[in-house]
């Protein structure tokens, strides 16, 4: 009641600057355009959270009513929250793949990074991330039944919005933070491209402290649905409530490390 309307107040304001600042003309560039869909894909993650937040005080305030508003939408919130989580994480896989290319092989980086080329991957993650995550739209009604595809699903989408990319951000973060170690003594000469990395790679940072915790949740033991006890769902709180940092906290790191944002 009082952490979450907090962060999304802040997040969704933060994230809309963010949109307006980086679609200007003077600021297009591929890892912009990235950037500003990463901004729109945390906003829908807010925008849940806010109804979240919403219910639970109705749950408080009129718990009649919050049962009823509870019932109805959290089996679209549980959608839309798997959705923007799992295009955010692509999303970041997305920025950091198109930062080792212009670190580690910046002959290449201008034929294969374009602004066209980041807007069709943007929209790709979004439409495939979307369908992708359209069962969890059904997994709630009033009586649900588990049976194996909900096992192999379950596996195979937490797979994909937070093992994989986590394996793969680690990866290569390592690669590109090798590569600014070996440029270290031209650092003055391509200064301008370090800060840009390095608001990059905190970007990527943020995002593997705030998912992790969530990613062993729910792969590895599964724990924090709504048939869960209350202590394991209260757990989940604090694990939900780092996503909703992680959707908040871009707009912070823009504003460190780009003096063009500012």
């Amino acid at each position: 009641l009082i952490c979450y309307p907090t962060v999304c107040f802040f997040g969704l304001t933060g994230n809309i600057l963010s949109v307006l600042v980086l679609s200007q003309r003077k600021l297009r560039s591929s890892t912009n355009t990235f950037l500003v869909a990463l901004a729109v894909s945390d906003a829908i993650k807010l925008i849940n959270d806010c109804f979240y937040f919403l219910v639970i005080l109705l749950l408080n305030v009129d718990p009649a009513t919050g049962e009823k508003a509870y019932g109805y939408l959290y089996p679209y919130a549980h959608y839309f929250f798997n959705m923007s989580v799992c295009i955010t994480a692509w999303l970041t896989v997305s920025v950091a793949a198109e930062r080792y290319i212009l670190v580690c092989h910046a002959t290449r980086a201008r034929q294969l990074c374009s602004i066209h080329r980041a807007r069709m991957t943007s929209i790709l993650v979004f439409v495939s991330m979307s369908l992708l995550t359209v069962p969890l739209g059904l997994r709630y009604k009033t009586l649900w039944n588990t049976h194996k595809f909900v096992t192999a699903y379950s596996w195979i989408q937490n797979l994909l919005r937070s093992i994989i990319p986590l394996f793969i951000l680690c990866t290569l973060n390592y690669f590109i933070v090798q590569a600014l170690r070996q440029t270290r003594a031209s650092r003055k000469r391509i200064s301008g491209r370090h800060r840009i990395t390095l608001m990059l790679i905190s970007v990527i940072g943020v995002f593997l402290v705030c998912v992790t915790p969530d990613a062993i949740m729910s792969t590895f033991f599964g724990f924090g649905y709504y048939e869960a006890d209350f202590l394991v769902r209260g757990v989940r709180e604090i694990t939900d409530l780092l996503l909703t940092v992680n959707s908040a906290a871009n707009f912070i790191i823009y504003c460190t490390f780009n003096k063009v944002f500012r």
